[in-house]
């Protein structure tokens, strides 16, 4: 998957500029569905990195009853699938893994403008940080291409 952005499934465009520019707030309380099927949370806040203009993460919250309780967590916006039909996120990330995350709550959130966390954050989801281009992440195992 590109660096730049979240994926979009499905045929649904419906009324508006949507899919591929929308409103943030269109999104949030949209379902996220992990790889294994299992409704995980519902999206809560898109945060933006505002000096480069591109959504950084996504923010959902798991658990609680009417958003007391409940357990935030941030996921690099790369890592999502929006599935226009269903009207949901996917992540390719299994339940249990997103469950053993122990995410923050709503009164201590974690420093996204800290490259550490967000370097862990995205290797938690096996993405590449949304502000490194693509080409600084080289695997060693394989040789490079020929011009």
């Amino acid at each position: 998957m590109a660096s730049g952005g979240a994926g979009i499934v499905g045929s649904g465009v419906g009324e508006g500029p949507g899919p591929e520019v929308m409103a943030a707030s269109t999104l949030e309380g949209n379902t996220v569905i992990s790889s294994d099927g299992e409704d995980v949370g519902k999206i809560k806040d898109i945060m933006l990195d505002v000096r480069s203009g591109r959504v950084a993460y996504a923010v959902f919250s798991e658990g609680g009853f009417l958003g007391m309780g409940s357990t935030l967590h941030a996921v690099p916006w790369n890592a999502l699938t929006l599935d226009t039909d269903q009207k949901f996120f996917h992540v390719d990330i299994a339940a249990q893994r997103l469950k053993d995350d122990p995410g923050f709550d709503k009164d201590h959130w974690p420093s996204m403008p800290d490259t550490k966390w967000g370097e862990s954050l995205h290797s938690y989801y096996n993405r590449v940080p949304y502000w490194m281009p693509r080409r600084e992440y080289v695997d060693p195992d394989v040789p490079p291409i020929a011009h």
